[in-house]
């Protein structure tokens, strides 16, 4: 039986967009102020100090008005030059896109294929770069969306730096803001985000920062680039402007996000993502059900295998779905059809994911798998009520 019209309420429980709270869809909803104005000029240096605090870095953030990809590719016209070689940990759906953004501008672009569902082991780096002198950077996810696995960003950083001249580039998209990722601390060049995933925002804002290193080694990139060329982001910032017109919306709420994360502390925050994602794993493994990631699991997601007794396994989406209004995250390429994903970061607590985990235990029930209801949702609430703040 599908939810009454009149009372379906729509949850989202995907890996991006998140949920966004009702005073920042307040903030989105007001007129936004024009871009040149003394009174946007004032946000935008807040929103970048802000930034700064986030990515635990004394160095300059810059914005783009595009999805996380957009500055992905910020990234690589800047820092780069077509013939050179880069290391990239591939282990996922988006370690992929790190390869295909890269040949598009002419690296070379050795793969470091490693298994979905596993992290990065830092010894299969270490003798990747130690083969290869020629290395300009290496790049990886921090937490690999598709797979719910979390790299060992510390480890990477720390053998690059001992071994290599290398860049150390991390998409931290669904990371930042869920896992403690201390930029300047770990000696890590480029660091990239987005703003529907932590930060509780709409899609449509793109973030990047770049190590003192990393900003000389922009002198010698040979990728042409205009929207993306961070030298007009540069001289607009002499007069606290943007290049281009900026997603003055969007930035005007991440105002209003950032100066709650201040508020909060980023411990806080970390903890919340870290109890929320154990006690989402708990209720998992209680209903008997194994998840997709092999250890190093990220706390921004969970991966989670269909059992057995579904041989539809995209029915899980679709019955969450539709007999709920709940949508959740499917499995990517090889995993499309064998795996759910069931996101934790930003805009939940202990009541959402309970609620979630309740609407599985329903659906695989209901799909026929040998769930027993409340098992799931009992194990997490016993973890919940056992590790409170």
């Amino acid at each position: 039986m599908k939810i009454h019209p009149l009372f379906e309420k729509r949850r989202i429980f995907a890996p991006g967009p998140t949920p966004v709270p009702e005073e920042i869809l307040s903030e989105l909803g007001r007129s936004p102020l024009h871009h040149r104005t003394k009174a946007f000029i004032t946000i935008l240096e807040r929103v970048k100090k802000n930034l700064q605090f986030l990515f635990q870095t004394k160095q300059p953030a810059y914005l783009f008005a595009a999805s996380g990809t957009g500055a992905m590719e910020a990234t690589v016209v800047n820092l780069f030059s077509p013939g050179d070689e880069v290391l990239v940990i591939d282990g996922g759906k988006f370690g992929e896109r790190w390869v295909s953004i890269g040949q598009a501008f002419g690296l070379k672009v050795q793969s470091l294929k490693v298994e979905w569902g596993k992290a990065v082991e830092p010894s299969a780096v270490l003798k990747a770069l130690q083969a290869n002198r020629a290395f300009r950077g290496v790049l990886f996810q921090a937490s690999e969306t598709s797979t719910a696995v979390v790299h060992p960003t510390r480890e990477i950083a720390d053998i690059v730096r001992k071994n290599h001249d290398a860049l150390v580039v991390v998409d931290a998209i669904t990371a930042l803001g869920v896992e403690d990722l201390p930029m300047d601390a770990w000696g890590l060049d480029a660091v990239i985000s987005g703003s529907q995933k932590a930060l509780m925002l709409p899609p449509g804002l793109a973030f990047l920062a770049l190590s003192e290193r990393a900003q000389k080694k922009r002198s010698q990139s040979g990728i042409p680039a205009f929207y993306y060329d961070l030298k007009h982001e540069d001289e607009a910032a002499h007069d606290g402007e943007t290049a281009w017109t900026p997603a003055v919306g969007l930035i005007q709420a991440l105002d209003l996000v950032l100066q709650r994360f201040v508020t909060t502390g980023l411990a806080p925050v970390f903890q919340h993502h870290a109890r929320l994602a154990e006690g989402t794993r708990r209720g998992i493994r209680a209903m008997g059900l194994e998840l997709a990631a092999q250890g190093a699991y990220s706390n921004a997601v969970t991966a989670v295998k269909v059992p057995s007794s579904i041989p539809e396994g995209s029915k899980v989406v679709s019955y969450l779905r539709d007999r709920f209004a709940i949508t959740v995250a499917g499995g990517q390429d090889s995993w499309k059809g064998k795996v759910f994903r069931l996101a934790h970061l930003g805009y939940f607590d202990e009541i959402d994911m309970l609620s979630l985990l309740s609407a599985v235990e329903l659906t695989l029930k209901k799909l026929g798998a040998p769930i027993e209801l409340g098992r799931g949702v009992g194990a997490a609430t016993q973890y919940f009520a056992e590790n409170e703040f």
